[in-house]
């Protein structure tokens, strides 16, 4: 029986995505070139013998355009004769090209696949893939739901409102974030899996976003984000408690992991760090959007014969922090397992980059913890969620 082993996972450091940002002066396509070339120098293995490599990227347009996978492989000098795509599950995108290269794997199509995300925010922002005046949605979407859907910071605001999560319980959340990461970070846990990025300016060592100084009494002072008073007449249960403190940032980054078939990772010599153990997509209210975790957490851990019990580290994507005490909620997870290095609120949240980035922290934390199964989940615009449940290999 094939087997899908994670042999190696690095990342960039997480630039703040703003025109002075740490990474802000690197391309995309540079920036993922670097990040594989460090990933394949790491593991040892001929480029050559890589099958495929798929990679996340959300808003492919301009620098991010015409399949940056492609084009970061061939920027780093690499094989021609080796393939490369580029897929869109909006935030889960690197989560699922993992899931992608896993099941060729699986399926023997591959025996060893690259699985990468990027996402330069300073370069290419939000929606520059919707240019002004166009309508993404068309006549039938818009039928179906006449009172039309909403942005992602009013989805949080809803998910607030529904599970009844204070401003008080959000900025906690946010502090605590900055706090593990900050600790981590001081502790060197990160020290495995960050690529060291060298720019004009010198080179990129840590995550940029982090605030170890910030606390709950600090972010109470923030703004709400997203008022709007359209938003707030439709739907009078907002309390307008979602800020910016408490959302992940705008960020720039790379992350990439090696992906094996057992055997041929044993027949390299390789290392297996986890095996990719459970998949799980779902569906979920695209109203609401970012709720579909809860679901796809629950048809993980069927699908695997697990219970919560079972799970020893959880990385749950920090879009907003409603989002992740909703799901605490509704699970009944232990938070003291959940996103213990920090999460995006913290570290960062470069879209595409996302999925590979928790994945690549989570493979490091399970191999210096001990901690035997792990799951990670990301919610993902549209009402979409990623599940993934790894094994530590002995």
């Amino acid at each position: 029986m094939r087997e899908a082993v994670i042999v190696e996972a690095v990342r960039t450091p997480i630039g703040k995505g703003k025109p002075n940002g740490a990474l802000a002066g690197v391309h995309p396509v540079d920036l993922l070139a670097h990040t594989l070339t460090a990933l394949l120098d790491r593991a040892g293995v001929p480029p050559a013998d890589i099958d495929d490599v798929i990679g996340g990227c959300v808003d492919q347009v301009a620098e991010q355009a015409l399949n940056t996978t492609r084009l970061a492989w061939l920027a780093a000098g690499l094989p021609e004769s080796v393939p490369a795509t580029t897929v869109d599950r909006q935030c889960g995108s690197s989560q699922q090209a993992v899931h992608f290269a896993a099941q060729g794997v699986l399926a023997g199509a591959y025996d060893l696949v690259v699985a990468c995300g990027i996402e330069s925010m300073s370069r290419v922002p939000m929606w520059s893939n919707v240019p002004p005046g166009a309508d993404p949605y068309g006549t039938a979407l818009a039928a179906r739901y006449p009172d039309g859907l909403v942005p992602q910071g009013i989805s949080a605001e809803l998910i607030a409102a529904a599970w009844s999560l204070d401003r008080a319980a959000q900025d906690a959340f946010a502090a605590t974030s900055h706090r593990r990461a900050a600790a981590a970070r001081a502790a060197g846990h990160f020290a495995d899996e960050i690529v060291p990025v060298p720019t004009g300016a010198g080179v990129v060592t840590d995550d940029e976003s982090v605030r170890p100084a910030t606390t709950p009494e600090v972010l109470a002072t923030l703004r709400p984000a997203f008022t709007d008073p359209r938003y707030g007449e439709r739907f009078p249960e907002i309390d307008w408690s979602v800020t910016a403190g408490n959302s992940s940032p705008v960020n720039d980054g790379a992350a990439a992991l090696l992906i094996a078939e057992a055997a041929t990772a044993a027949r390299l010599g390789l290392r297996p760090l986890a095996r990719l153990h459970t998949f799980a997509v779902t569906g979920s209210d695209p109203l609401l959007m970012l709720t579909g975790i809860i679901p796809a957490t629950a048809k993980a851990l069927r699908r695997a014969g697990l219970s919560l019990a079972d799970i020893d580290l959880f990385e749950v994507n920090e879009a907003f922090a409603s989002v992740v005490l909703a799901w605490l909620k509704d699970t009944g997870a232990d938070p003291a397992r959940v996103n213990v290095n920090g999460g995006a609120i913290a570290l960062g949240h470069p879209l595409g980059a996302s999925g590979a980035r928790l994945m690549t922290t989570l493979v490091h934390t399970m191999r210096r913890t001990g901690a035997r199964y792990a799951l990670q989940t990301m919610c993902e615009a549209g009402g979409l969620a990623n599940a993934t449940i790894l094994e530590r290999v002995p």
